[in-house]
């Protein structure tokens, strides 16, 4: 980043101190990662007002009676990353320290209760970091969605038609993700339909990701792959929990060139799955079963995964400690020989699936992820984590999160992959600012020593996020 841009990303911060600590009547809308959930109309009338600095870039009357409104706002990160022994040290660059740098500026339209406008622009970029550059590395200018909602009531139930770029993210991430913690995150050119009708909400959509390129405006769909769905999601009331709830949900998806170890083909595969979650007295989970059909070349796909997510939170306790288990399985093939696929392809994740540091991808994977969250303060909180990984199968390889194959499942009959261990230090001050520093490890086991460079990864990463 240059120092112009650095001088007013401090300017900016400087100038929004005096008036970051005002306190709004009204509850304001949660800051989300896609931005086009807030509504902020509330804001029209002038008893809402607050004096918060941000209110005066939300719900700007367009016409006279406010029907009309405009909404704007900002996300700037700043992140600096260092590896050493990059893929255990078999690429290169095997060592790098460089930072990332973005901008996400939005504009939201909205006309009565039944047209809306969304547009939003990336400005992402590089410093020093070694080629070559990974597609979520860097995008001048781009648009990163572009949309538009036609809403109608359908009855008692309440529908919304979105036409255009948009993100798209649902349950937890583990299938569609906006990949969110990569420099460039990730939109669909796609058709959306979403239906509200008491507690369950249902959307329905069809589309392609966009595939981001350096240069100015030039970001398109990607050629290769197309995906739609169809995902309910309804709360819970159980009596016994603070929260719950439970999404079901059908996943299409078309590869015209995929890769696995067994070689390369045209991938059609269906997704169906259950997700359960919630909260009690304490107690906290997050689990999902998923399995997975369809073709792979002139043959079948059989493939499918379990993941958990188990905390309790000891609130009576200095510093409320929460330990947490995360247990996780995907499937592999187990004969490269037959006409069967049995590798699970978790399709489009998140971009830090198990941590800061996500070297290996959730395909042919089993894993335990013990961790301990540490609240040190009102503003600090601490994690401490520790992963080990196996292979499901031993006749599939290892895979990164993209799906490329790293390393082969022929050259060694070991299963334990390896072990990772990471610390974060979280900091979150008041609405519009967050950071972060962490450290993470990743040690190799058999399986990597056996089938090529075996060196420990060390990885730090800084970043620091302001929003309005």
């Amino acid at each position: 980043m240059s120092a112009r841009l650095r001088a007013a990303a401090v300017a900016l911060l400087l100038w929004i101190g005096p008036a970051h600590a005002a306190q709004s009547t009204n509850p304001p809308p949660p800051l989300t990662n896609t931005r086009f959930d807030e509504d902020y109309r509330y804001l029209l009338s002038p008893q809402a007002r607050s004096g918060a600095f941000w209110e005066r870039f939300k719900a700007i009357p367009v016409t006279g009676d406010g029907t009309a409104s405009l909404s704007t706002g900002l996300e700037l990160r700043l992140r600096g990353e260092a590896i050493r022994n990059s893929s255990w040290g078999q690429d290169e660059p095997r060592n790098d320290a460089y930072g990332l740098w973005r901008a996400l500026p939005y504009a939201d339209l909205r006309v009565g209760r039944s047209l809306r406008l969304f547009g939003q622009l990336i400005m992402a970029g590089t410093a020093g970091k070694l080629d070559p550059l990974a597609p979520p590395d860097a995008d001048r200018i781009d648009l990163m969605q572009g949309f538009a909602d036609l809403n109608a009531p359908l009855g008692d139930a309440q529908g919304t038609l979105r036409v255009g770029r948009q993100m798209l993210a649902y349950g937890s991430e583990r299938l569609i993700s906006i990949r969110y913690g990569a420099n460039v995150p990730r939109a669909f050119d796609a058709v959306t339909g979403i239906v509200s009708a008491g507690p369950w909400r249902v959307d329905a959509f069809y589309g392609r990701p966009v595939q981001p390129t350096p240069e100015l405006f030039d970001d398109g769909r990607d050629a290769k792959r197309t995906a739609w769905a169809l995902y309910a999601t309804r709360p819970l009331d159980l009596g016994w929990t603070d929260s719950a709830g439970i999404d079901a949900y059908y996943i299409g998806y078309r590869n015209r060139r995929a890769g696995f170890d067994v070689g390369t083909g045209r991938e059609l595969r269906h997704t169906i799955g259950l997700r359960s979650f919630g909260k009690a007295a304490g107690w906290d989970w997050n689990w999902e079963a998923m399995g997975q059909f369809g073709r792979f070349g002139s043959g079948s796909i059989r493939a499918w995964s379990l993941a958990t997510d188990s905390g309790y939170r000891f609130t009576a306790l200095p510093l409320q400690p929460r330990l947490s288990l995360k247990a996780n399985i995907a499937s592999g093939d187990g004969n490269p020989r037959d006409d069967r696929l049995e590798t699970f392809n978790p399709l489009f994740p998140r971009a830090k699936y198990f941590g800061e540091l996500t070297p290996i991808g959730p395909y042919n994977l089993m894993n335990l992820h013990p961790s301990l969250d540490l609240a040190l303060s009102d503003e600090f909180s601490l994690s401490a984590s520790a992963i080990a990984y196996w292979r499901e199968s031993l006749d599939d390889g290892v895979y990164d999160l993209t799906g490329g194959l790293l390393r082969s499942g022929a050259a060694s009959r070991a299963r334990y992959v390896g072990t990772q261990g990471e610390l974060v230090l979280s900091y979150s001050s008041g609405r519009s600012f967050e950071g972060l520093i962490s450290y993470s490890l990743f040690r190799p086991g058999p399986f990597l020593k056996d089938s090529g460079p075996a060196k420990t990864i060390h990885f730090a990463g800084m970043e620091a996020v302001f929003k309005f």
